[in-house]
């Protein structure tokens, strides 16, 4: 069974609530809820499709948009209350159309596993070609998806594409039409006589047997896979003629009217290990055979190193080579490779549209002989091998086309899991540039626009390469490129301090002045430089050059951090139960088997279900608030008088299968039994009839889930009340396998929420700090903010980390009986103690949740034995400010 990561959890749970807020809420207003909950800034919701919700999915380069697009039809469709949907899968090209249609039909691939671990054998894959062979029997019975481009249905006249032909072979799908289907679907028109000769006069009217009226009758779920592709009023209209119930879409680079309701970082893919990074960037200012020669020895190098991991990985080369007329061609270059670097020609693949030796090669065969694939634009689209390691583009990079695809190449990780060796957790590019400062400023523009990065991140991760590659605390400075602000016109200095113009020096190029800043200016001369360049240059360039010193100053964080110059941070030991045969970590199931659950142990019932019969909406309410689940009125038969053919132990198995996706530690019998107990709770006790069960077996079984739930949570509740008190930390000879340690480089924080304030934190042990403002929207200092302030000048803080939350791998955590509690703050004291700190508002400080928070933090502080200290600070707490409740902690004794 597919294992999601952490990230993709966090996307198809906006994905779910989307839709669950679009059952009490309008589609504008449940995408402002999914945008203040995921920090996605202030834009408004873009209605495209009347009819229907559009909503997107940002995902960079490398985080495995396709199978979670898979993923996503049964999370959509459950919500949608089909349990046997039609979906239409939408690419942007005929080439991936031919892939993604293979991959889905490929027994044992990862797009195909996805939607059969939802749908058993009830499923089936084809493209508008194949349609005519669905079965009208397999329509409400299977999933069907339907691979396609837009350009398949995307012409105004509809007699020159063939979904929109008459086809006698669909007729089947067309009988028993109510009154309201007929006149929402196309009719044969005039111009269909023209195109399709077997048609007559006598046909003028009638409903079109055509594939586009097929879809429109059944409603399909609608996946855009680089919906970026598709912004075009055509676009619209025409996926408007198919109906759809949902359109979604996923995209690296959304646009304007890309309705995002999540965003993934390339922090949160590296976390995942699923992309290298950072790229180490090389320029050459001598030419291209600088260029290739030194790729080819990083290629060598990594060779060598890769010898060394348990997977076989043979580092890949990627040359994109010079457009024809130019010096350094394909031929020239694979000339070059074979008789002055004396590479084997077997060695050797080129990917052009001429000549395509990649074709039916398994590059990951290590039987492949193949170290350099030379290209010149781009790599056929899908292609994806992992052990492409190094980009070594020898055109110039201001003029280098497609550069940004041939980099997203090299940065998919090997196996998708980190490799032993640090060197092969990073990217190489070798690029001809005039400068390092060049060379990034022009693939951080490329990272933005194409890759699916934000510029923060960009700025943090394209580092120079350095002449000793291991540079081991090394200096900052080093590790950072000269500041370089592009302008239009240089800025007049006469009123600038004699101090500050001899630190910035002027170049022209072609595009204009390139202003080249001391490398060891100060914070605030740095300040000062941004200030007099901003009022001297024209209103076009200011925002401009506020984006090129800020990526600066976050190199400069990222260069500077401790982790970056090869520190580490304080262990910090886990709460355990001391068990017979040694410890075991706290977490939920832990404390759902310490308290032996059974579902059997409260009286069975489902309280929160009901249907309101008139109009067919089911409702459950799940913690106190009502959720609706609306069957579509123009598919759904009055479900009251229709008799299933399914008996009641079908329902049990089919709610089975539903449920046991939630991880219980019950027997698949002990769930069964619970199961049949209730459905004849339900129809012997509150009087559902069994056939009403069964059209609503999708709310149903949210309902049971819901239940199940929440009779885990009594069982946790209770059983980490039993234990709170015996809870400890490992001794001395285990500790090292019960405790948490953040890595240098793993550091998800949310791009929305990256602190961007002017004060300088020198103690952060990250370069970025997640989710911190400076001010409140009222303008006034925010209070976390005054607390990050007071921890950074306490003379007894070695490091400290914003600790970020939902991210159980990656970040420290605690144990409650609902969830884990991410401390606000985790700092490294001088001494070598850990204290973990945790703000509160002064509204908040007595509700449950905190007191629950504050008495696991104090039992994490007793049973460490002086290790570790826990403050729950407050604004002002009997008095003493935040700084005083720190001081005070730390000379605990």
């Amino acid at each position: 069974m597919f294992t999601y990561k952490n990230y993709q959890k966090n996307v198809f749970e906006s994905l779910r609530d989307y839709f669950k807020y679009l059952n009490n809420h309008s589609k504008s207003e449940a995408f402002d809820l999914l945008k203040k909950k995921n920090s996605l800034g202030q834009a408004k919701y873009v209605d495209l499709f009347e009819s229907c919700a559009s909503i997107c999915l940002r995902v960079p380069t490398g985080g495995g948009k396709t199978v979670m697009a898979a993923h996503a039809i049964k999370d959509v469709s459950d919500e949608l209350n089909n349990s046997a949907p039609v979906v239409v899968w939408l690419v942007p090209s005929d080439a991936i159309r031919s892939q993604t249609l293979d991959a889905l039909k490929r027994p044992g691939h990862p797009y195909r596993q996805a939607i059969a671990e939802a749908y058993g054998d009830g499923f089936r894959i084809c493209d508008l070609d194949d349609l005519q062979t669905i079965n009208p029997l397999d329509v409400n019975e299977n999933c069907i998806v339907i691979v396609s481009t837009i350009q398949a249905f995307n012409v105004s006249d509809t007699s020159k594409r063939s979904v929109y032909l008459f086809n006698e072979d669909l007729a089947p799908h067309f009988g028993n039409l109510t009154s309201s289907q007929i006149n929402s679907l196309e009719k044969v028109s005039e111009s269909d006589l023209e195109s399709q000769h077997y048609l007559t006069k006598k046909d003028i009217g009638r409903v079109k047997f055509s594939i586009a009226n097929w879809l429109s009758l059944n409603r399909p779920l609608v996946i855009v896979d680089e919906a970026h592709n598709n912004k075009t009023d055509r676009f619209f209209k025409t996926l408007s003629r198919i109906n759809p119930v949902a359109v979604i879409e996923f995209t690296a680079t959304p646009i304007e009217g890309n309705n995002v309701i999540h965003s993934v970082s390339a922090q949160e893919l590296k976390a995942e290990q699923m992309i290298k990074l950072p790229i180490v960037l090389a320029e050459h200012t001598s030419g291209w055979e600088e260029a290739l020669n030194d790729g080819i020895l990083t290629r060598d190098r990594l060779e060598i190193i890769a010898q060394k991991e348990d997977n076989y990985i043979r580092p890949v080369a990627l040359i994109q080579a010079q457009q024809k007329g130019d010096k350094a061609t394909v031929d020239v270059v694979k000339k070059y490779l074979i008789e002055d670097l004396k590479i084997p020609e077997e060695q050797i693949a080129v990917a052009t549209g001429d000549q395509k030796d990649l074709e039916g090669i398994d590059l990951f065969d290590a039987r492949c002989p193949i170290r350099y694939v030379i290209t010149v634009q781009a790599l056929r689209e899908g292609w994806d091998c992992s052990f492409a390691y190094v980009l070594i583009s020898l055109q110039n990079i201001q003029s280098a086309t497609s550069v940004e695809q041939l980099l997203g190449r090299v940065l998919r990780m090997p196996y998708a899991k980190e490799r032993k060796n640090p060197e092969l957790n990073k990217a190489y590019a070798h690029i001809v540039a005039s400068s390092f400062s060049a060379a990034a400023a022009t693939l951080k523009d490329r990272m933005v626009q194409n890759m699916g990065f934000e510029r923060f991140e960009a700025a943090s991760i394209l580092v120079p390469k350095q002449t000793d590659i291991e540079l081991e605390g090394g200096v900052a400075s080093s590790k950072v490129g000269e500041c370089v602000i592009e302008v239009s016109v240089a800025p007049k200095t006469e009123f600038w301090p004699e101090d500050i113009k001899t630190l910035v020096t002027f170049k022209e190029t072609t595009q204009g002045v390139s202003l080249v800043v001391n490398k060891n200016v100060s914070h605030e001369q740095l300040n000062q430089i941004q200030s007099y360049v901003e009022n001297g240059v024209p209103k076009k360039d200011v925002e401009k050059v506020k984006n090129q010193f800020e990526d600066h100053r976050t190199s400069l964080r990222e260069a500077c951090s401790p982790a970056e110059l090869g520190q580490t941070f304080g262990m910090i030991p886990q709460l355990c139960l001391k068990l017979d045969d040694g410890f075991e970590l706290v977490d939920r199931e832990t404390l759902s088997f310490e308290a032996n659950f059974d579902l059997l142990d409260e009286k069975i019932g489902l309280a929160g279900f009901d249907v309101q019969n008139e109009s067919k909406i089911f409702e459950i309410d799940i913690n106190g608030e009502k959720v609706t689940y609306r069957f579509d009125s123009s598919k759904q038969l009055d479900i009251d008088s229709v008799e299933s053919h399914l008996t009641e132990s079908d329902l049990v198995r089919w709610l089975d299968k539903e449920v046991r996706n939630i991880n219980l530690g019950v027997t698949q019998s002990a769930l069964q039994n619970y199961l049949l107990k209730l459905v004849r709770h339900l129809t012997a006790e509150r009087g559902f009839p069994l056939r009403l069960l069964i059209n609503g077996k999708i709310p149903l079984s949210k309902a049971i889930s819901a239940e199940i739930n929440r009779l885990k949570h009594l069982a946790i509740k209770k059983g980490f009340q039993q234990n709170l008190p015996g809870m400890v930390i490992a001794d001395d000879e285990s500790l090292k396998f019960y405790s948490f340690s953040f890595k240098p480089g793993i550091y998800p924080f949310n791009i929305g929420k990256a602190y961007k304030g002017a004060y300088q934190f020198n103690k952060h042990f990250y370069g970025q700090i997640h989710d911190l403002r400076e001010k409140t929207d009222k303008g006034a200092t925010s209070e976390e903010f005054a607390c990050a302030v007071a921890i950074d000048s306490n003379p007894n803080v070695k490091y400290w980390i914003r600790n970020i939350e939902r991210q159980p791998k990656t970040s420290f955590w605690l144990p409650t009986a609902t969830d884990n509690f991410y401390p606000d703050f985790i700092v490294e004291l001088i001494d070598g103690r850990i204290m973990a700190i945790e703000y509160k508002g002064e509204v908040y400080a007595t509700n449950d949740d905190s007191v629950e928070k504050k008495n696991i933090g104090l039992q994490w502080e007793k049973a460490s034995g002086g290790k570790c200290l826990f403050l729950f600070a407050l604004k002002d707490d009997a008095g003493k400010n935040v700084i005083k409740q720190i001081e005070d902690k730390i000379s605990q004794k």
